[in-house]
Parts: C-alpha cells; structure tokens; sequence
C-alpha cells in the first residue's frame, strides 16, 4: 500500500480560497513562487506594451496581462500574456485566442508541456513560448485541433490573424532595450 501515489484533486472553489499566487491544472496545484526575475517581467511588458499598441484600434480583442482564466472547474490558468476577443466579465472564463508564455527555468516543463497541451485542448490558436535567454520565440499554431510549429523568431515580424482583427508582431521589439540618453 505504501507504493500507491495519492494525488489531490482540487477546484475553482478550492482555488478561490488559496492564499498566494497558484495555478490550478486537472485539478493539480502550482505554487507560482517566488516571483519571477527582472528578464521575465522586462519581457513580458514587452510584449504586453506591443500588443496594446497594435490592438488600439480593434475594439473587440484586448491583451491581458497576468490575469487568471477560469478554463472549466478544475482548471485556472494565468498567462503571462495574452490576447482575449471578448467582451470580460469581472472574471475571464473563456480561451485566449493567443497566449504568450515567457519561459524561467522552475515553469519551462509546466509550459513546455502541461500548458502546451493544456490550450491545444482549449482551442487557443497561437502559443508563444518566449525564452529570454536565448532572445527567441517559438510559435505555434492550432491546424485541425493540433499545434503545428511555425518556427522560431528573433528578429522577424509575424502577422498574427485573430476573430476580428491582425496585427504585425515584430519578436526583435521584445529583444531591444531602451536606452537613457548620456548626461
């Protein structure tokens, strides 16, 4: 009896109790902790401060920053990023139609692969694994219920087509770093 593994399940309204910052996936609790590091945030805002930019005249998709999604009864996500074509009720309970991830190395497995199919099940049709580091993005597609990769960007511009509107990313604004002016 002591080889049995015992796995908890959890839901929304256990996860609506949760002190701190948790995800729940399948029923399964990620603590999100400790918070991200400096190139993780400076990415993410990256993207964030583009896709608003580029959404200003869409009136119906917004991005989203770090904000939960209600997927079903066991199951809450927060994207880094992403893009909604929705009207937003307090609460977001629908799929994103893109989400981007940037990628640390305590969330990679969890985003590489639980999330990975997790909103290829949802019917999320673009996922971006971004990955400081390297200074690339890896883009996915739903075709036909199935992520279909296509390809790795740094530097390159990508039209995204979403419900009621496309937009042109550019992967090398993430990458460029502001700089002050010399006193």
């Amino acid at each position: 009896m002591t080889d049995l593994a015992y796995s908890e399940k959890y839901t929304k309204q256990d996860f609506l109790s949760w002190q701190g910052d948790w995800e729940l996936i399948k029923g399964s609790a990620f603590a999100m902790s400790p918070s991200p590091g400096f190139s993780h945030q400076y990415t993410n805002g990256k993207i964030y401060r583009q896709l608003d930019e580029l959404l200003e005249e869409c009136s119906q998709c917004q991005p989203v920053i770090e904000t939960d999604v209600e997927l079903s009864q066991d199951t809450v996500v927060r994207p880094d990023t992403m893009v909604i074509c929705y009207e937003p009720e307090e609460r977001l309970n629908k799929a994103p139609e893109l989400v981007f991830e940037v990628i640390s190395p305590s969330t990679a497995r969890r985003d590489e692969l639980l999330k990975f199919e997790l909103y290829q099940i949802e019917g999320v049709k673009y996922y971006v694994l971004v990955y400081p580091q390297a200074q690339k993005a890896k883009l996915y597609q739903l075709i036909d219920g199935k992520y279909r990769k296509l390809g790795d960007y740094s530097d390159e511009t990508v039209m995204f087509q979403l419900s009621f509107c496309k937009i042109d990313f550019d992967f090398s604004f993430i990458w460029r770093r502001n700089k002050l002016p010399s006193a």
